[in-house]
């Protein structure tokens, strides 16, 4: 079984640092993941008895949790990290993760609805709901069972909003922190939710010692809401905080320069052919990316500045999100069709305008960010956005960064870009031409204080700020 009361600093997420693969002679693969948490918890060092609860995605994660007895998974197979994964009802985790937290809690603070149509909050919503509190109650008992007295609990993100209440009903001794990874919406688009799901919500995050943000605008938003659905004031017990999480640098750099980066660069750039200018984006096929219209806006660049025609390719890496939603089937497949219209449309026998890529390969994400002349990242709507973070750093010779307003990386990144409004496809067209167009010199520039911006908070400094300001 589990250990009981040992872990000093706890991590709560949906998807944890390793996951799992069953092969066909009923072996099991460890897969380790990355990112900025896994970065994070290697930071604080092994004598902190760190702990990071998690839930099993796939047959491969509830295999490993039936192995290893419910307890925490072997440390071989984790990095030697303390990981507990918990094997909730496949049914419950369905309805809370795809119901409630990627087609509720995602479209509410991306503003995604498209509201003439939906939400519709019926019955079936409340039968997910109850599943999404289910889910959240599991984490917040594990987390109980873990954690040592007085132990600083970090739970992360819109999964998990119900969680940091439920855990201090159980453990009123924790230190409890909440990290909300998305934006969040303001306080007439929060209220689309029914008065009593907004209210949870708010005073679920609002049982954490400490609710931090990764932009200024995303915390003011939910202080604005507590308001608006609570009545004025935070409650005391609740401190607000800002950590924005950068880019991690070393870790970029090394890996960008390794055998197998080169060899997609190499290609790539026979792809791209000789002497011509590169637009970069890498996203996945996510709503609130904007791809179709950054497309839309690449089109509009072709039609309006026909000298950039056979001079310029755009390098569109769509990876596919969520693909067991509908919605998001159905954009993948406008991603596909607008591309192939603008190669059907402009491309000639030597000159191919869009090259799609739709597979996940980070090495050729890499050498597409060591390429790019110009990086587009245009969202909708984002918590932060690492790509646009991490493009600058990797650029061999420096790049223009065309960054949407209404990213979080505009609050650190926006004086040296060139921002645009994500729905104005003809500015966004112009955008792409000024940075195109931008001497070497400045782009260089440019890219050098973008890239220094970018890395101001990396993974572990933005880990254990959180955690410093926890314990204070």
């Amino acid at each position: 079984m589990a250990s009981a009361h040992t872990a000093d600093v706890l991590v709560a997420s949906n998807r944890g640092p390793v996951s799992y693969e069953v092969h066909e002679d009923g072996s099991l693969r460890a897969k380790r993941g990355g990112g900025g948490l896994v970065s994070g918890l290697s930071a604080i060092g092994p004598d902190h008895n760190a702990v990071w609860v998690c839930a099993t995605l796939g047959d491969g994660d509830r295999e490993a949790v039936r192995r290893a007895g419910g307890g925490l998974l072997p440390a071989e197979e984790t990095g030697g990290q303390r990981v507990r994964m918990l094997d909730i009802d496949a049914a419950v985790f369905t309805d809370a993760y795809n119901g409630i937290a990627n087609s509720v809690l995602w479209f509410v603070h991306h503003m995604l609805y498209q509201t003439p149509l939906e939400p519709i909050f019926d019955a079936g919503f409340r039968r997910q709901w109850a599943a999404y509190e289910a889910y959240n109650q599991a984490f917040a008992e594990a987390l109980a069972e873990e954690a040592a007295d007085g132990a600083a609990v970090l739970i992360q993100d819109y999964h998990l909003a119900l969680a940091p209440r439920m855990l201090r009903r159980l453990r009123p001794d924790l230190r409890i922190g909440h990290f909300s990874h998305t934006p969040w919406a303001p306080p007439d688009y929060f209220r689309l939710l029914p008065d009593d799901i907004a209210a949870e919500l708010l005073s679920g995050i609002l049982g954490a010692d400490r609710a931090a943000f990764l932009t200024r605008r995303w915390a003011d938003a939910f202080t604005d809401c507590c308001h608006a659905v609570l009545g004025p004031g935070i409650p005391s017990g609740t401190r607000i905080g800002v950590h924005g999480l950068g880019a991690d640098a070393d870790f970029l750099r090394e890996r960008a320069h390794r055998t197998d980066v080169n060899e997609r660069m190499a290609a790539l750039r026979a792809e791209i052919g000789e002497g011509r200018r590169t637009i970069v984006r890498v996203d996945r096929t996510e709503l609130s990316k904007n791809i179709v219209r950054g497309l839309l806006a690449y089109e509009q660049l072709l039609e309006d500045r026909p000298e950039w025609r056979e001079r310029v390719v755009h390098l569109a890496f769509a990876y596919p999100s969520r693909q067991d939603l509908a919605v998001y089937r159905d954009y993948t497949a406008e991603v596909r069709r607008v591309a192939g219209e603008i190669n059907s449309r402009y491309g000639t026998p030597g000159w191919t305008p869009v090259l799609l890529h739709v597979k996940d390969d980070f090495a050729r994400s890499l050498a597409a960010y060591r390429l790019a002349d110009v990086a587009l990242v245009n969202p909708i709507r984002d918590g932060m956005n690492l790509v646009a973070k991490e493009v600058p750093v990797v650029s061999d010779e420096g790049c223009a960064l065309v960054l949407s307003r209404e990213a979080g990386a505009y609050e650190e990144l926006g004086e040296d870009a060139v921002v645009v409004n994500p729905y104005d496809i003809g500015g966004t067209a112009e955008a792409l031409h000024a940075a195109l167009s931008m001497a070497a010199g400045e782009r260089a520039e440019r890219s050098k204080r973008l890239a220094a911006a970018a890395t101001a908070l990396p993974p572990a400094q933005w880990f254990l700020d959180q955690l410093g300001a926890l314990e204070r």
